[in-house]
């Protein structure tokens, strides 16, 4: 049983997307800390740390918290009062109430909101964890006041957040869609064709490239759905629906595993409720929730 929705009005109010958290955070650099009492967003590996003591599930305050941490990171402030992120190693001892559930699964048992903060702050220790020494020089890197950004004062470089842009896309023909699957996903599961950005790419393009490459198929008529941030570890996903120009299935099996043509009446297993793919399927194709 999950305790998402079972349907979204639109791809901007899918988890992960800081809209659904109804502006409970306001985001803010790390130097802005007030130094006052709050919550902790504690993360290990792919579980999020949840107080279930009240009637739902909350991030904690500050006691109880376990001595298998990183140094405390503020990231703005969470239904009024500051928020860090903590980053816990080891095999935490948790004080009771408090309990590691993990984000990552199909129907994760957590709210949207908290899902969202797990995402957000998982995106955040990806930048932090990447980024603590210059590209270019090698040199150790300061934080840029006011900014989330960090600068290299030997070679004078800024380095800001990396946010990986990605098209994906729903291929129809007729009552017909044209569906993926790649090796060590779910049994029977099925997605759509996605890929990153190219240089000189803008997202149509990428689109219509992935699609030719990964299935030998041309498609026309690329109209924009909406996206989702996708913190695995830092995409923002692009969904389209197009429609079939020509071409045979020539599946490029160094990406996929299969790719076929479904009937709209017959289809495989779909990915999971919680991500813009399952969001384009049903509500171009009319999927009940």
């Amino acid at each position: 049983m999950s305790n998402l929705p079972e349907s979204y009005l639109s791809a901007i109010d899918l988890p992960f997307n800081r809209s659904s958290l109804q502006q409970q955070l306001v985001l803010a650099p790390p130097d802005s800390d007030p130094g006052t009492s709050g919550y902790w967003l504690g993360l290990h590996r792919n579980r999020l740390v949840v107080d279930t003591q009240g009637s739902d599930p909350a991030l904690p305050t500050d006691e109880g918290l376990p001595a298998e941490r990183g140094p405390a990171l503020f990231i703005g402030h969470w239904q009024g009062a500051a928020c860090r992120l903590i980053e816990l190693t080891a095999n935490p001892t948790l004080v009771d109430g408090l309990s590691l559930i993990n984000f990552t699964e199909d129907r994760p048992q957590l709210p949207i909101d908290l899902l969202t903060l797990a995402g957000l702050g998982r995106m955040i220790l990806h930048w932090e964890q990447g980024n603590r020494h210059c590209s270019r020089c090698g040199a150790p890197l300061t934080r840029l006041p006011g900014e989330w950004g960090k600068e290299c004062r030997p070679c004078q470089t800024h380095h800001f957040p990396h946010i990986h842009p990605c098209a994906i896309v729903l291929v129809r023909r007729g009552k017909d869609v044209l569906l993926t699957r790649k090796a060590g996903w779910a049994p029977n599961r099925y997605s759509l064709v996605a890929g990153f950005i190219e240089f000189g790419e803008n997202l149509e393009e990428a689109a219509a490239r992935e699609v030719a490459e990964e299935t030998g198929i041309e498609i026309g008529e690329i109209r924009y759905l909406g996206s989702q941030c996708w913190p695995f570890p830092s995409q923002l996903m692009c969904g389209f629906v197009a429609e079939y120009q020509g071409g045979e299935l020539n599946v490029d099996r160094r990406e996929l595993e299969d790719a076929a043509w479904f009937p709209c009446d017959r289809l495989p297993a779909l990915p999971p409720k919680r991500s813009i793919a399952r969001y384009i399927l049903d509500s171009q194709l009319g999927l009940a929730p």
